[in-house]
């Protein structure tokens, strides 16, 4: 006999997923993190490295990831004072959803444009 799922169980699965999204969500927060996996620290480095992102945009988003843990923010005492963003070692958690979330974006392109199609495009 089948199993049966109620309410309780979808909330159980919805939650969590919920959750995960609240953190990572929106169009810039994965690519952030992407760029800064890459080795960009500075906050000029990591907006000239992602197309079309604001500077407003960024610093909004970076704020969210060091809120959540994701992202350190350096002070240097040079002068000028100088900032770097470092993600931190929970970051590197995200690893396997990043490297997952692009292969289900290669395969999609390949099963909706018949063949891979280069990046950015």
């Amino acid at each position: 006999m089948e199993k049966q799922h109620n309410h309780k169980d979808c909330m159980q699965a919805l939650k969590p997923v919920r959750d995960t999204l609240d953190v990572i969500n929106g169009k810039w927060k994965l690519q952030i993190i992407i760029s800064l996996n890459a080795g960009n620290k500075r906050f000029t480095e990591i907006e000239r490295s992602i197309p079309k992102l604001t500077s407003k945009v960024l610093a909004k988003e970076l704020k969210e990831l060091e809120q959540n843990g994701l992202v350190e923010r350096i002070v240097k005492d040079t002068y000028p004072v100088s900032i770097e963003y470092h993600p931190t070692q929970y970051t590197n958690t995200l690893h396997p959803v990043v490297e997952s979330l692009k292969d289900w974006g290669e395969n999609h392109r390949k099963h909706i444009f018949g063949t891979a199609v280069e990046a950015g495009k």
